[in-house]
């Protein structure tokens, strides 16, 4: 498929170094999804009946009916720097919160900037060039830029609100995955452990450029893919990783998915770098959440399981459709079962 091939990307090389700045970076500084759990579990459910997706099935957005046929689709993300140059983040961090949207089927209309620099540990052209390089991926989508706002943060991040548009009738949803569909992903897997290595100086050039470029990309076409072919659910992938992501599908749609390890895309290198160590917090998070929940079969390769659980920023799209797609291999299967991730070689 053609949206797979990635833009050039290259190595920032100023001084001035956006992941220092930082202690954990992109969507791997989120809450992992048990603290989240903790929190959400306190707040009590709307009784709209217009709200058709909310916090319940943690979904990548919220689906808002106005009418028969239209729905908003709103999200919100924003994370510390994933990569030095502050072009590339910003359009990382636009791709990433666009991104929402799309998994839900729908197409964004308008974006407000959520900015937390400081003028202190950059001048204001480093900051300025973290907009623009949003504002062209913006451009890019077809949305527009409102406005936004801005604090003072010791700790630079960047990102984004969302509104979009879809039809409630053609909606993505992850509660809506049945037996026997397949599952697609729409860019490779190890975002979190490239960077981590391109944060210590260990990471090949070539395979930060191909995963720097990867995070760069929207997920417009992924989306219109999955209408082609009958999508009902999908789910973007993130700071939850694959098997936290997919398991959210699992436990809204009460199925087992059954993950091809063999099958999953990974960058360049990147079994070179686990087995070195560059692996995040968000990660090992990832798995102690699922604990029991991720049953891993004994002749599945170690460094595999450790794709699966990285916590990834601006991942593709996991596209679960009633029939195959021509020249494109399913990573999953969706079975009957309890909700549970099980990893086949």
């Amino acid at each position: 498929m053609g949206f797979l091939n990635a833009p050039e990307y290259r190595r920032y090389t100023a001084p001035m170094r956006l992941t220092h700045m930082v202690a954990c970076a992109g969507c791997a500084a989120k809450l992992g999804p048990g603290q989240l759990t903790e929190v959400l579990r306190q707040i009590p459910a709307s009784q709209n009946p217009n709200l058709l997706v909310g916090l319940d099935t943690r979904d990548d957005a919220g689906v808002f009916r106005i009418s028969d046929d239209l729905a908003l689709v709103q999200t919100v993300d924003f994370f510390t720097p994933i990569v030095d140059d502050p072009y590339a983040f910003g359009q990382i961090a636009a791709a990433n919160a666009l991104s929402d949207v799309y998994a839900m089927g729908g197409v964004p209309v308008t974006v407000l900037n959520i900015a937390c620099f400081s003028p202190d540990l950059a001048p204001a052209t480093v900051w300025a060039d973290v907009l623009r390089g949003a504002a062209d991926k913006t451009l890019e989508a077809g949305a527009t830029i409102l406005g936004g706002h801005s604090i003072n943060d010791k700790e630079p991040k960047f990102g984004m609100a969302v509104t979009g548009t879809v039809d409630p009738n053609r909606m993505f949803a992850n509660t809506e995955a049945r037996v026997g569909d397949f599952i697609y992903l729409t860019k490779p897997l190890g975002t979190g452990i490239v960077t981590t290595a391109a944060k210590f100086d260990d990471c090949p050039a070539e395979t930060l450029a191909e995963a720097a470029a990867s995070m760069a990309r929207l997920n417009d076409k992924a989306a219109l893919l999955g209408h082609e072919y009958g999508v009902r659910c999908a789910t973007d992938i993130t700071g939850f990783g694959l098997s936290g992501h997919l398991y959210n599908v699992a436990r809204g749609s009460q199925v087992t998915i059954e993950v091809f390890t063999s099958a999953l895309p990974t960058f360049t290198g990147l079994r070179g770098l686990i087995e070195r160590d560059h692996l995040t917090g968000g990660s090992k998070r990832n798995r102690e959440f699922l604990g029991s929940d991720l049953v891993i079969d004994v002749d599945v390769e170690p460094w595999l399981v450790e794709v699966v659980v990285d916590a990834q920023t601006s991942g593709g799209l996991a596209l679960f459709t009633p029939s195959e797609i021509p020249g494109m291999t399913p990573i999953c299967v969706v079975t009957a079962g309890p909700p549970t991730i099980r990893l086949r070689r």
